[in-house]
């Protein structure tokens, strides 16, 4: 029988209650796995955490249950209450509660934490990780970089932490690879969810001059489809909602994470370890998708040549967490 299934907005006082590891095998315990969500889990970034755990709870890998819109002065809150319901592995993002999160998990040194955030894993049971879809914007970047008449390349991303601006210089080194007059516009809406925000910032960039936008945030795609330009979608596959103007998406997968970290909560533990290695191509925690028929064929074997060398260990798509300007 399948587990709950809740979506519980928590807001202010009126908050409510509550070495690579092989995946978990079929037929095993199940462990309860609660995802605590800062933004809405339609939010790009949340909803791949989200769409895992959901598809695991569905395989019978996990018991899943979740809140979405935790606000920082909640987020503490509701992850003590997931641990005293019973919670084994609590799911989250750790980027504005770093402080009082940790101080969180080492009160429960029986429930794992699994959390994106800038600093590393600390004790037994306070896992970290990074969002590395940097090698599919890369691959996107190879692309794009045949594909503008200006020269000029726009991104729109959310806050400029380490794991956004690898995103974003991952992408600026695969267009640097194929187009060396390139032009970079930069902008940052210092925010993980503001669509309309994210519309103004790519309006901007086209305004001065970028005819391809780079959406590491929601948003971006909206002003290049007003604008009857091109653009790249970054976490999920945005083709559908936008098939004329979407060509190419950074795609990410937590499945490979998620599946780790509960290998070794049934394992008995330690969860205390950095577990962005299994964002990897090689490991399936990310990759492109693309439209042929919207790009210029002779860019595809290219790219398809890299592509093919990152998941064989061959290509190491430059890592640099410096913020990009």
């Amino acid at each position: 029988m399948r587990t709950l299934k809740r979506r519980t907005i928590l807001k202010g006082a009126a908050a409510a209650s509550l070495v690579l590891a092989a995946p978990p095998v079929i037929g095993q315990a199940r462990i309860k796995v609660a995802g605590v969500h800062a933004s809405p889990v339609e939010n790009a970034w949340n909803s791949r955490m989200h769409e895992a755990m959901v598809n695991a709870d569905k395989e019978g890998a996990i018991e899943y249950t979740f809140s979405e819109g935790v606000s920082g002065t909640d987020y503490g809150r509701a992850c003590r209450e997931y641990a005293e319901s019973g919670a084994e592995l609590i799911v989250g993002e750790a980027y504005a509660v770093e402080q009082e999160i940790r101080e969180v998990a080492a009160d429960y040194a029986d429930t794992a934490f699994l959390l994106g955030s800038s600093g590393g894993p600390s004790g037994d049971n306070f896992g970290t990780f990074g969002t590395w879809n940097h090698e599919g914007a890369y691959l996107s970047g190879m692309l794009a970089g045949k594909m503008s008449q200006s020269n000029k390349f726009g991104a729109v991303g959310a806050i400029p932490i380490p794991e956004v601006n690898m995103l974003i210089n991952g992408f600026r080194a695969g267009v640097d690879a194929v187009n060396t007059n390139a032009e970079h516009l930069i902008g940052f809406i210092g925010t993980f969810f503001d669509p309309p925000k994210a519309r103004e910032a790519g309006l901007a960039q086209i305004d001065a001059g970028a005819d391809i936008l780079f959406g590491e945030r929601i948003g971006t795609a909206d002003a290049a489809k007003e604008r009857g330009i091109k653009a790249i979608g970054s976490l999920i596959d945005y083709t559908s909602r936008y098939p004329d103007t979407i060509f190419a998406n950074a795609m990410w997968y937590f499945r490979p994470l998620l599946d780790a970290a509960v290998a070794d909560k049934l394992a008995g533990g330690p969860n205390g370890r950095d577990y962005t290695p299994y964002c990897l191509m090689k490991e399936g925690g990310n990759d492109i998708l693309y439209t042929p028929s919207m790009v210029p064929q002779e860019a595809i074997a290219p790219m398809e040549e890299v592509r093919a060398a990152i998941k064989a260990g061959e290509f190491e798509v430059p890592i640099n967490f410096d913020e990009p300007t």
